[in-house]
């Protein structure tokens, strides 16, 4: 069975967490949910329970960050992304301090407690923020990494977590470059360029459409900023058009990433954006809510078909 990304996430943290004596973990009373209790178990002494009070939490980091420690700032990501901005701005971004701000349940993985706490905005907002580096788990592989990669590197970073499973994408040892986009298949008729979950969902329509002899590549930006620029070149070069896939609003996400890129580079191919429309979300199951945001993989075959009927 595959274990769920929060579940991954916990573990790598004791896992490298362990081995470096610098990493502190804070968490805004939401240990059982971020899966920072099992840190708080291993390194009791390094692990900060600062309770429902997610914006002293990110300010509190940035001291332990200035002492040379490497803080794991955790709570939901739809918290994250709004109490903890200003912090983020003025110590992480301005401040260019060690800090890894956790966004867990990202996107509507946290399906039942409805708009309060999806984060369809999370990604806008932190890509915004001059400095920070933005990264998005899509599978267990990937999500232990990111852990690995946060500890190594000396930069502020946002990464969005989700709080299901997601089904494997990567091989053990898997090879990962901060920056670098991966193509999860090889195609020749249109690209999909996705993160988060949405890798698998469109490797799912890609099989769909594939039986009408459309030939799709499938492409992971796990890392939104920076974006893979000469990936994106390379893509709109080489297929006819460019889907983005995304469980985040259509507005300031990985789509206007891709959009960015294809606009200042003169890129003249068509482009859907496969996202949560500018609305605030419904409460329901997480596959009920993918499908009815067009997440799923039929709907994503729709977008398929249609962007390049437009080719």
């Amino acid at each position: 069975m595959t274990p769920s990304i929060r579940d991954v996430y916990g573990a790598s943290l004791v896992r490298y967490g362990l081995q470096d004596e610098r990493v502190v973990v804070l968490d805004a009373d939401v240990s059982a949910s971020t899966r920072t209790g099992a840190f708080a178990q291993a390194c009791p002494e390094r692990f900060f329970n600062v309770g429902i009070a997610e914006a002293n939490m990110a300010a509190m980091a940035a001291g332990l960050a200035s002492e040379g420690k490497i803080p794991f700032v955790n709570t939901f990501a739809v918290f994250m992304a709004t109490l903890g901005a200003l912090s983020a701005r003025t110590f992480a971004g301005y401040g260019r301090l060690n800090i890894k701000f956790m966004g867990a349940y990202g996107g509507v993985s946290d399906a039942y407690d409805g708009a309060t706490h999806h984060s369809v905005e999370d990604l806008a907002i932190m890509r915004a923020i001059p400095g920070i580096q933005v990264l998005v788990a899509s599978d267990a592989v990937l999500t232990d990494w990111l852990v690995r990669n946060a500890i190594a590197v000396n930069a502020p970073m946002y990464i969005r977590l989700s709080r299901d499973a997601m089904p494997p994408l990567y091989p053990e040892g898997e090879n990962f470059i901060l920056g670098q986009g991966k193509i999860l298949r090889q195609g020749t008729d249109v690209s999909v360029m996705t993160c988060g979950i949405l890798g698998s969902v469109a490797l799912q329509a890609a099989d769909i459409v594939a039986r009408e002899g459309i030939s799709v590549r499938v492409v992971d930006h796990f890392t939104v900023k920076p974006i893979d620029r000469d990936l994106i070149n390379r893509c709109a070069r080489e297929t006819r058009a460019i889907v983005t896939a995304e469980e985040h609003s259509v507005v300031g996400g990985l789509g206007s990433a891709v959009a960015d890129v294809l606009v200042r580079d003169g890129l003249r191919v068509p482009l859907e954006m496969a996202g949560i429309p500018d609305c605030y979300t419904q409460s329901g199951s997480y596959a009920d809510l993918m499908a009815a945001y067009g997440l799923d993989a039929a709907a994503l075959a729709v977008r398929l078909r249609s962007v390049l009927a437009r080719a």
